[in-house]
Parts: C-alpha cells; sequence; structure tokens
C-alpha cells in the first residue's frame, strides 16, 4: 500500500478525544489532524513524538490531515487503522500470506454474524469459506507485540463469532498485522484485557487459526512483511 502523496513531517503536541491530535508542522504552524484510532495509542502518542501526516484529497474536508506514522523506540510505527485490512488484501492477491493461498475469490466487508461483517472473506471451489478478521497491531512491550492496547468488546466478540463460524465447517483466521517491525513474536496483552485474551486462547482450541505478520514500514509505503511466532499458552492469572 503507497501513500497517494508524500507524508508531511511534524511534531506531536498531544493526542485527545481520541481521533484528535495537535501537531506542529515544520513550518510553525499547529494544526489537528484526524486520529483513525480509537485505541489507548500506548507507548505511541507522548507529546513530543515525531509523526508523519498524510493531506486530505478532499480540500473541504473539515480537517485537512490525518495521523499516519509515528517514530516510536527508533522506527516508524504505523497508528492508523483503517490501513491493516487493504494491505492484508493486497498481500493476499499477491501470495504473500502462505497460510490463505489457493482461494480464487476475495470479498471485503461481508455481512456474518450477529451484526457483523468480516474484514475478509476468501472462497473457493473445492475448500470451505475463510473469514479473516484483520487486527492492527502497534503496542510494543519488552520485544513482544501484543495486542489490544485497550478492552475491546467488539474483539471478543469476533472471536466469538469465528468459533461459531468453525463450528459450521468454514475455516477462520486471526489475522495480526504489526504495523512496527521491531519485535520478535506477538501475544495478547492478558493484563489488558484478560477477557479477549482468554477468548483468543478459547478460540485457537476450538480451531480458529491465529497468525502474525510484520509489515515493512517507510514513509513511502506499507506493505507484508514477515512471519511472527504467537504465544500459544494461556497467560497466568
Amino acid at each position: 500500500m503507497r501513500f497517494p502523496a508524500p507524508l508531511i513531517r511534524a511534531t506531536l503536541v498531544k493526542r485527545y478525544k481520541r481521533f484528535l491530535a495537535d501537531v506542529i508542522l515544520a513550518d510553525g504552524r499547529e494544526v489537528t489532524a484526524h486520529v483513525a484510532n480509537s485505541g489507548a495509542m500506548l507507548g505511541t502518542a507522548s507529546p513530543g513524538m515525531e509523526v508523519w501526516l498524510s493531506s486530505a484529497a478532499n480540500p473541504k474536508r473539515k480537517l485537512p490531515y490525518s495521523w499516519e506514522l509515528v517514530r516510536a523506540d527508533g522506527v516508524l510505527v504505523g497508528v492508523n487503522t483503517a490501513h491493516p485490512n487493504a494491505i492484508a488484501e493486497e498481500a493476499i492477491k499477491g501470495g504473500a500470506i502462505a497460510e490463505l493461498t489457493g482461494y480464487q475469490r476475495i470479498r471485503r466487508e461481508v455481512k456474518y454474524g450477529v451484526n457483523s461483517r468480516i474484514d475478509i472473506l476468501l472462497e473457493g471451489d473445492d475448500r470451505p469459506p475463510c473469514y479473516v478478521e484483520v487486527k492492527n497491531v502497534h503496542l510494543k512491550r519488552g520485544d513482544w507485540a501484543e495486542f489490544p492496547d485497550a478492552v475491546t468488546v467488539r474483539g471478543t466478540k469476533h472471536l466469538r463469532e469465528l468459533r461459531d463460524q468453525v463450528a459450521q465447517g468454514a475455516r477462520a483466521v486471526m489475522l495480526y498485522l504489526i504495523q512496527r517491525e521491531d519485535c520478535v513474536g506477538f501475544r495478547p496483552a492478558a493484563d489488558i484485557d484478560p477477557t479477549y485474551a482468554a477468548g483468543l486462547w478459547a478460540a485457537m482450541e476450538d480451531g480458529v487459526e491465529a497468525i502474525c505478520y510484520t509489515c515493512h514500514m517507510s514513509i513511502e509505503a506499507i506493505s507484508l512483511g514477515s512471519p511472527l511466532p504467537i504465544e500459544r499458552q494461556r497467560t497466568k492469572s
């Protein structure tokens, strides 16, 4: 996924009301940018951080900038949660995710479960459908990438619905996309949301597959990186 126009460097003043951030541009102007991220953004939203913005294609949009990247722990980290689905679709079509090859059709945002939409539905003529839920990961603690960075009732609901699809004979996959390149593996953040962590372990036991990939990050583009291992043991309470 390439950014359609060069990103703009800025310095973070503060992030607030979840979807807003005040930043200072290189010319000294302070502007408010849209933040496409409803999480806590732990470790990626401290005042003074270097951030990168995209410009809105629509000149009439209320907020002309969107926050795309931040430099945290010395590396670029993607904070825009609107991108992972497109990154995943591009990678699947290019055959870059070995676990998700061999399907003839791919669809996005297909209704399923109870008032839900699956991020990606893969279909083939000779196999059951594959329901793929994509999660953006930017939290790093120690050497590990973790999800979620805030309690996610919606995420837990998705895990239950994926288990239901497996019970009905379909294939279901949790795809965690880490928008950074400095982690050794992935695990659920059980101290932040123990219900989600327990739900993930239970889903995996019931046949839901979990896979994780990093992303190659630059100010020009974001693309799929390397697979990482997932911690597959229950976290002790």
